[in-house]
């Protein structure tokens, strides 16, 4: 920083967002003696050369004086195009300082972050966390504009601006504490329960499975049936989010402005994008690039609802974050990576009408009509598919009754017992050197990697032949059973497990699905 004799120029600490991270730019601005003006150079967007206007009546506003000079800014590095209103307060501030009109101390130890209002104020932008952990890793303290929605990152401190007039007190005594007013009991009582969907015990059974081994699962029922019910109380039983994945959720989450509460409250995020989606709202893309559903959907549920409405060409771009967990765009100046580490649920109709098979109503559709329909279930995400669910509409007279079947909390319990059971398992059979496999490919490995029994092998090999699988469904069917044995928590697969993961795995028109 320049010094505060004959000072010509001066510089602050400021960010911008690319992607989901945030990264470092210096604001540098100089003062020379000719036309009056504001003007901005290092890859600015058309948001951040608004900051001009703003910044200029922000300054009359709040009662300081708009030097009759020629301001250049530069941000730095220079090769990086800039985006975003977050500027504003960064370059007031050095304009400010340039000017001797507020005092130097401790400006240097601060990262600043805002957009301006005309009236003075000060007020907060997008992507406060990643802003949170920029500062941390420079070791520097945030100032920002308020924001209602402030996100705690631990070993950061961050501080906020009411109006830019405050500054004339210095940053220490013009910044202020921010208070957490959220209300965790509040939050927890808006969760659903499944208590409250009666007469779908099987399909909450292969729910409690799906969660347990975090299986892909697609429900296939007519309207009315609870499809969307079931799918939306699945985050309840998952096990509370880690805290590495939270903090990248959360990172993303603050990116897009979506609320961050359930997730600081421990829940896992659910995301339901509409079939009308596009391709980069799914995935990722734009401009600039921002992240998509399926990484706001980070760590927990993905649900596409109306499976077969979805473009083919859309639902193709999803096979490799499934695989990865995580999204890689490139474009001309970079690449992007995105967190997407998330479990996939689907719901469709049997038919177009959607009531092909129901006990009521007849289905008009023509054979024509159901064959292209379902051939769109066959699509590219059926290898990510493990479970598949017949939802039939519940008996009415269940409904009138209120009778209630499992609720969330035992369901959740069968999860935790399970997905503890698997981890004893695994750690036991690290110790032995037989590492767990759960891709394995052929019946041998099938038969070695997941516990079978004597009893279940047999179950496996006349099930295997009866509906002529293949190396892929063999080891699906596995999985399904190992699954089902560590909720019973039992060392081998019996054929009883065999069994219920054969009528969970549902009937597919071709094995290659």
């Amino acid at each position: 920083m320049s010094g505060k004799a004959a000072m010509r120029t001066y510089a602050v600490h400021a960010a911008c967002i690319r992607g989901v991270e945030a990264f470092s730019v210096t604001v540098e601005v100089s003062a020379s003696g000719s036309i009056p003006g504001i003007s901005i150079v290092g890859m600015a967007d058309a948001a951040v050369l608004d900051a001009r206007s703003r910044i200029r009546c922000a300054l009359r506003s709040s009662g300081f004086e708009v030097p009759r000079s020629s301001f250049t800014v530069n941000l730095a590095p220079g090769d990086i195009r800039k985006t975003g209103s977050g500027f504003d307060l960064p370059i007031a501030v050095a304009v400010l300082a340039l000017s001797n009109q507020i005092p130097l101390s401790d400006l240097d130890d601060c990262l600043f972050v805002g957009e301006l209002g005309l009236d003075g104020s000060v007020c907060g932008v997008k992507g406060e966390v990643a802003y949170q952990l920029l500062a941390r890793e420079r070791g520097l303290r945030l100032i920002s504009g308020h924001s209602k929605d402030h996100v705690a990152i631990a070993g950061v401190e961050q501080r906020y601006l009411d109006r830019l007039d405050g500054l004339r007190e210095g940053i220490e005594r013009a910044s202020k504490t921010f208070m957490n007013n959220r209300s965790e009991d509040e939050i927890r009582l808006s969760v659903l329960d499944y208590s409250d969907v009666i007469g779908q015990e099987v399909a909450k059974r292969g729910i409690t499975v799906a969660a347990t081994g975090s299986l892909g699962m697609l429900m296939i029922g007519s309207p009315g049936s609870g499809k969307s019910m079931l799918a939306r109380r699945m985050t309840g039983i998952l096990p509370p989010i880690s805290e590495r994945e939270q903090q990248e959720a959360l990172c993303v989450h603050s990116v897009m402005g979506e609320p961050t509460d359930m997730l600081l409250a421990g829940f896992r995020p659910f995301r339901s994008p509409h079939h009308s989606i596009s391709s980069a709202g799914l995935v990722g893309g734009g401009r600039p690039v921002r992240p998509g559903e399926i990484s706001l959907a980070h760590g927990g549920v993905l649900f596409l609802d109306e499976l077969a409405e979805f473009s083919s060409q859309t639902l193709q771009m999803l096979r490799q974050p499934l695989e990865d967990g995580a999204v890689r765009i490139v474009r001309v100046d970079g690449s992007y990576s995105f967190p997407a580490h998330f479990q996939l649920i689907a719901a469709s109709n049997p038919c177009p009408c959607g009531y092909l098979g129901d006990r009521e109503v007849t289905c008009r559709c023509s054979d024509a009509a159901i064959e292209r329909y379902q051939n769109k279930l066959g699509g590219p995400l059926a290898d990510r598919i493990d479970l598949i669910l017949n939802v039939a509409r519940p008996d009415a007279r269940l409904i009138v009754q209120g009778e209630e079947g499992m609720g969330t909390q035992e369901m959740r319990g069968q999860v935790e017992r399970g997905r503890a059971f698997c981890t004893w398992r695994e750690q036991r059979a690290a110790k032995t050197g037989r590492a767990v496999n759960k891709t394995a490919g052929s019946l041998d490995a099938a038969i070695s990697e997941f516990d079978l029994n004597g009893e279940g092998q047999d179950m496996l090999l006349d099930i295997s032949h009866r509906n002529h699988l293949t190396g892929r469904g063999i080891v699906r069917l596995c999985r399904i059973a190992r699954t089902i044995a560590d909720i019973d928590e039992a060392e081998h697969v019996s054929p009883l497990h065999l069994l219920e993961a054969s009528q969970l795995q549902g009937r597919r028109g071709n094995e290659h699905m």
